[in-house]
């Protein structure tokens, strides 16, 4: 008897044990699909993670359904690696399956099938049982799996599902940005019989009534000898000065063929690969640095300055790696950077470039996964955000996490609760890669761990052509309302600025961490403010759908005239966000382009890259954003960088609230005056003399460090002591508090004062689930792994207690 262990994208830590004949054991190996049943009538798609002859003690094997795979999708180093994230950050290894495969990869009983738009089926082409399939999902919506095998009558209908998702006559249902259309361009040639010259001059001649439709065929026949490559709809009407007219006139006459061609999404036109640039002494100098401490470290910290060229020296590594036949990872933050990035890399490396990332269609992310199993050329360096750590390199020789502090690395929800650089750092040391993280502004544990010799330390100081850092001004907004020189949330040294700025002829960006109208409305009678009736937080007011909205949950509602709670009509939006500001904005700069860049703006796919390329092109004068803004966007001819309001960064409860701010705020300033001018940043402020600002204004990163590292030295946090948090949500406050009680108790029994709560957070309900947490702190000589293993038997002696069961817990390893 032969047996396999498979991976089931379900939240449970163990793997199953189903039965294989002896054929499908010697096929099989560990990274194969497998269709298998689970329970009494679902049927998972599961990860074979070993080939074995034990068999399993204490129950009955079942049978798979069927192989899914004619090879392993899934490396036997990226299961170790699943395997280190499910131990490390305390979580099932169904989880991360389920986090790193597409969608389609991972087919189960309650997938949704649904049809393709525009898809046409062949009769002649599909076989009886996928015509039946294709026959019921054009005439319903969608189909669960299940709906599929009453309708075929058959248990085993993975293969039918399969080869329709493959003939791309039906999709799988995931939450869709924006149907995906393929990139399409329209060809023109001479039809067969015109090719020879004789024959053409021929047709020339018969043509001289029609001067037009002559001319239109001499400039296509001029580019048809000049070029190898097939011309374009668009190439020819530009070349010839005709119109679609004259053209439609000679495809219906059968004398021009035309056809549609689908392009790569990603398609670069330039010449592939131009040399990228020389870099200035101090790049060189970081450059030979970073190659020095690649001998003896794996990672190096590259701490550089705003618009200091990091991304020129990472271009050079790069190039090394794919000179030496290595794939290389480029990891970002955010989505919005991925837009501007490419466009670069593409300059120099052409069509080796490859894009992963959530806002890509299910079908986008299987062609990168299958190439980059593949090694294929097109796919040597991937560009993406967090989940691109989880593709199958073949030869990964390069790691680049660029701007490696930011909060967006952190997964919070679903699990598994990974920090893709902590993550993408444990890849490189498993396949014996390097690392190279880059920032102006370092994280703390990042900065402590090269002071402390664990990694590399090179440090850029200069910006790129010696341009000055941009000059930081503090402006006390209590001393302005005081002077009553306040334009709604403008101060006159903000609007004087930006005035000054337009006649420059430069561009402005304003920043405002919150986005809405307003995020409180409030009632001036009687005080009460609009609330979420799912969670404990007050609705926030967007004026361009005039709606009460819920930022936690989605719950929404008109915006009411009269208070619902006294009935008077004296409501008054407190507070502003990035709506707000637009709109102040346009009232005092009527005449200039202003555009917004916050989460209701840019939800559409392709919402990023217009934005960018307008404000790029100068279309966009004035743009106003969150911190989507900040994130190492390069934009040439921003002059001006004003924060409406820095408080409400510095007062934020947490206890990396002062670290975020100073690189927020840095991060922010640094879009300034990147070319040959000093850029100016205003930052607005109740509090001028707060240490952050101050350090913020003197570019003073090292102070800033120096403070914290003391701050979070006394108060037992990270970079020195470890945190778990557990997370408690229940519909019962009182069962919740009880629970929650019972859990931090017998952690103290173990942990002793290292446990602290259970405390509500700020918002302390969440879609009718009340929250607690608890926090543990493992010092730096307590084992982590001994202190996991005590957490998860209380855990399991909690989940034993019936009045508990219903409690849903979560654990989160370093929970920032």
């Amino acid at each position: 008897m032969y047996f396999i262990d498979v991976i089931l994208p379900i939240p449970i830590k163990q793997a199953f044990t189903y039965s294989v004949n002896a054929h499908e054991a010697h096929f099989l190996s560990p990274g194969f699909r497998v269709a298998v049943p689970f329970g009494k009538s679902k049927i998972y798609t599961g990860i074979v993670s070993a080939v074995h002859q034990i068999p399993p003690q204490g129950y009955e094997t079942k049978e798979i359904d069927q192989i899914l795979d004619e090879y392993p999708i899934v490396t036997e180093a990226q299961l170790t690696h699943w395997q280190w994230i499910a131990s490390y950050y305390m979580c099932a290894i169904g989880e991360v399956v389920r986090a790193g495969l597409p969608g389609a990869f991972l087919l189960e009983s309650e997938t949704l099938l649904i049809k393709i738009p525009d898809s046409r089926a062949q009769d002649d082409g599909l076989t009886e049982d996928e015509f039946t399939l294709y026959e019921a999902i054009e005439h319903r919506s969608q189909l669960t799996i299940n709906d599929v095998r009453s309708l075929l009558d058959k248990q085993n209908v993975m293969s039918v599902v399969k080869s329709l998702i493959n003939k791309k006559l039906i999709g799988i249902q995931e939450t869709i940005y924006e149907q995906y259309i393929p990139k399409k361009i329209t060809l023109v040639s001479l039809a067969s019989q015109f090719k020879e010259e004789t024959q053409l001059r021929d047709l020339l001649d018969q043509m001289n009534r029609a001067p037009k439709q002559k001319e239109l065929l001499m400039h296509l026949f001029m580019l048809e000898a000049v070029s190898d490559q097939a011309v374009t709809t668009k190439a020819l009407l530009e070349k010839s000065q005709g119109n679609s007219n004259v053209l439609k006139a000679l495809v219906d006459k059968g004398i021009i063929v035309k056809k549609s061609m689908q392009i790569d999404r990603i398609d670069y036109a330039g010449a592939p690969g131009e040399d990228s640039q020389n870099l200035n002494p101090s790049q060189l100098d970081a450059l030979r640095q970073i190659k020095d401490h690649f001998n003896q470290n794996q990672i190096v910290l590259l701490h550089g300055v705003t618009s200091s060229g990091k991304t020129e020296v990472y271009v050079k590594l790069i190039e090394e790696a794919l000179n030496k036949g290595q794939q290389v990872l480029y990891m970002l933050p955010e989505i919005a950077l991925t837009t501007q990035l490419i466009s670069r890399l593409q300059v120099y490396f052409g069509e080796r470039v490859s894009v992963y990332h959530s806002r890509y269609s299910v079908h986008e992310r299987i062609e990168v996964w299958n190439n980059v199993l593949q090694n294929k050329p097109k796919a040597q360096l991937i560009v993406g955000a967090r989940s691109s750590l989880f593709l199958p390199f073949a030869n990964l020789g390069l790691c680049i996490v660029d701007e490696e502090h930011e909060p967006s690395f952190k997964q919070y929800n679903p699990s598994p609760r990974y920090h893709a650089r902590d993550a993408v750092i444990m890849l490189a040391i498993q396949t014996n890669a390097k690392v190279l993280l880059g920032s102006a502004t370092p994280s703390l544990e990042s900065y402590y761990n090269a002071k402390q010799g664990k990694y590399g330390l090179v440090e850029l100081k200069e910006r790129y052509g010696n341009v000055l850092m941009p000059e930081i001004s503090l402006v006390d907004l209590k001393e302005k309302q005081r002077k009553k020189r306040m334009k709604g949330h403008f101060s006159d040294t903000l609007k004087e600025a930006i005035e000054e700025t337009l006649q420059n002829n430069e561009q402005v960006i304003l920043f405002q961490n919150r986005r809405g109208f307003s995020p409180i409305v409030e009632c001036t009678t009687c005080g009460t403010a609009p609330q979420c009736p799912n969670c404990d937080v007050s609705l926030t007011y967007h004026k361009h759908k005039d709606q009460l909205r819920c930022h936690y949950c989605g719950y929404n509602m008109a915006m009411t005239i009269d208070c619902l709670a006294c009935g008077s009509p004296t409501l008054d939006p407190k507070g502003f966000g990035t709506e707000q500001i637009e709109i102040e904005a346009k009232e005092l700069f009527p005449d200039v382009a202003i555009a917004r860049m916050d989460q209701d703006t840019m939800r559409a796919k392709h919402a990023h890259a217009k934005l960018i390329e307008s404000f790029e092109r100068e279309e966009i004068k004035i743009l106003i954003g969150t911190q989507m803004l900040a994130k190492g966007l390069d934009f040439r001819k921003v002059g001006l960088v004003g924060v409406l309001k820095a408080d409400s960064l510095l007062n934020f409860p947490d206890f990396r609230a002062f670290e975020r701010s100073f690189q927020l705020l840095s991060q922010v300033a640094g879009r300034a005056g990147r070319t040959q001018k000093r850029g100016l940043v205003l930052i607005q402020t109740y509090n001028p003399y707060h240490q952050i600002l101050q350090q913020v204004s003197e570019h003073n990163f090292e102070a800033m460090y120096e403070q914290e590292l003391e701050d979070r030295y006394q108060f037992k946090y990270s970079p020195y002591h470890r945190s778990i948090r557990c997370t408690f949500k229940h519909r019962n406050l009182n069962t919740l508090k009880k629970g929650s009680y019972w859990f931090a108790k017998a952690l103290e029994q173990v942990f002793g004062s290292a446990v602290l709560g259970p405390e509500a957070p700020p918002v302390g309900r969440i879609r009718n689930e009340y929250i607690a947490n608890v926090l543990l702190k493992i010092g730096p000589n307590q084992s982590l792994n001994k202190s996991k293993q005590s957490v998860l038997k209380v855990q399991r002696s909690f989940m034993a207690i019936k009045e508990f069961a219903r409690i849903k817990i979560t654990l989160d390893v370093d929970p920032y």
